[in-house]
């Protein structure tokens, strides 16, 4: 919920066709107003359906207004824009996992209606693209795997192509794979809970920058070790979650399992370990030991050193690079994946874009005209 990124993608072609080139790319923030009203219905059980049936179209036309201030910014006519692509703001994730009701089934929820989008740009946009994920099988996340796979699939490297964000997820793809061999999921916390941590005990500081909290304080392994013993950890993969688990609450429970309160800095360090240990766990689980493969790294998360010095630690016979190393710029990734699947969506193609989790060749996103 920091901002809008917003990525501005040359494509040509579409399937295993596709080219594409990031032209330009910005994070315009969301305001403290913004940030507070979003607030008022994200992740929680009990809301306001009034102040969600607002908020709806409100999200649109503020993202609409992000769009056009960054193609001002840019020098560039709407007009020039052929789509665009909006995920929307994720407001409530519910997979399987946490209702598990057999009367229902995964669900998600993201707002910022796309109509409103459109109208106020006049560009065609793509939205919705979770829904289809779900119908065709999946948990609606994650996402990555049709564009991982076409960005980054190499004849002769095995790759992991991790992204940290408030969920930290993976996909693994094998040397000179296609895309029904490919794995994608989410791991477990990637920043949310370092994040909800440092807006409650550091002075509504919205993020632990640099690492600089973590650092000086200390892993308490019994508190990690409760942590890790979630059940959502013995779930099979792939799955999927979000701060509906992994929030506040979360914390508050591991400690009163555990016995002790932990110092805040303690506290900080350990949960940049576990964000870490969980990411590893998975890998470990997935990827065959014996497996030589490369894991570039996109998403908030590359920015933390001391993250990053963690994941070293515990998974030391692999090799750790950014997604720079690949030509993708790493906080613009998931903009372009996102990009990739309205191409899809307009060109028609019929891949496996949710990856082994659907087993049904689908696109994904609604189409909204702008008159």
């Amino acid at each position: 919920m920091d901002g809008l990124d917003i990525a501005l993608c040359a494509i040509t072609g579409s399937g295993t066709q596709t080219k594409v080139v990031l032209e330009h790319f910005m994070t315009l923030p969301y305001t403290t107003d913004f940030k507070e009203k979003l607030m008022t219905v994200f992740s929680k059980e009990t809301i306001s359906l009034a102040q969600l049936c607002v908020l709806h179209p409100w999200i649109g036309l503020a993202h609409a207004n992000s769009v056009k201030a960054a193609l001002a910014i840019w020098k560039i006519d709407p007009s020039a824009i052929d789509l665009i692509a909006s995920h929307g703001q994720t407001i409530y994730h519910a997979p399987k996992s946490l209702h598990p009701n057999d009367e229902y089934s995964s669900a998600t929820l993201q707002i910022g209606e796309a109509d409103h989008l459109a109208m106020s740009t006049g560009i065609i946009t793509i939205s919705d693209f979770r829904q289809k994920h779900i119908a065709a099988g999946g948990d609606g996340a994650p996402l990555a795997t049709y564009g991982d796979f076409l960005l980054c699939h190499h004849a002769t490297e095995n790759r992991i192509l991790l992204n940290i964000g408030g969920i930290a997820n993976f996909t693994y793809l094998p040397a000179g794979g296609s895309i029904d061999q490919i794995f994608s999921t989410d791991t477990g916390p990637g920043n949310t809970l370092m994040d909800a941590y440092c807006r409650k005990c550091f002075n509504d500081v919205a993020f632990d920058q640099d690492g600089a909290i973590a650092k000086i304080g200390r892993i308490d392994m019994e508190l990690l070790s409760v942590l890790k013993n979630h059940a959502f950890f013995s779930i099979s993969f792939p799955k999927t979650i979000g701060p509906e688990l992994f929030n506040l609450d979360f914390i508050v429970a591991a400690q009163i399992a555990l016995g002790k309160t932990i110092l805040p800095n303690d506290l900080m360090a350990t949960l940049n370990r576990f964000t870490a240990q969980t990411i590893a766990d998975a890998i470990n689980q997935m990827v065959p030991a014996e497996t030589a493969c490369v894991i570039y790294i996109s998403g908030g998360g590359i920015h933390n050193p001391i993250l990053m010095e963690n994941l070293k630690t515990v998974l030391p016979n692999k090799a750790i690079k950014s997604t720079i190393d690949l030509g993708i710029q790493p906080d613009a990734k998931e903009a372009i994946l996102f990009a990739l699947l309205a191409n899809e969506t307009v060109a028609g193609t019929s891949l496996l874009a949710g990856g082994n989790a659907t087993k049904r060749a689908t696109t994904m996103g609604k189409i909204s005209f702008p008159e």
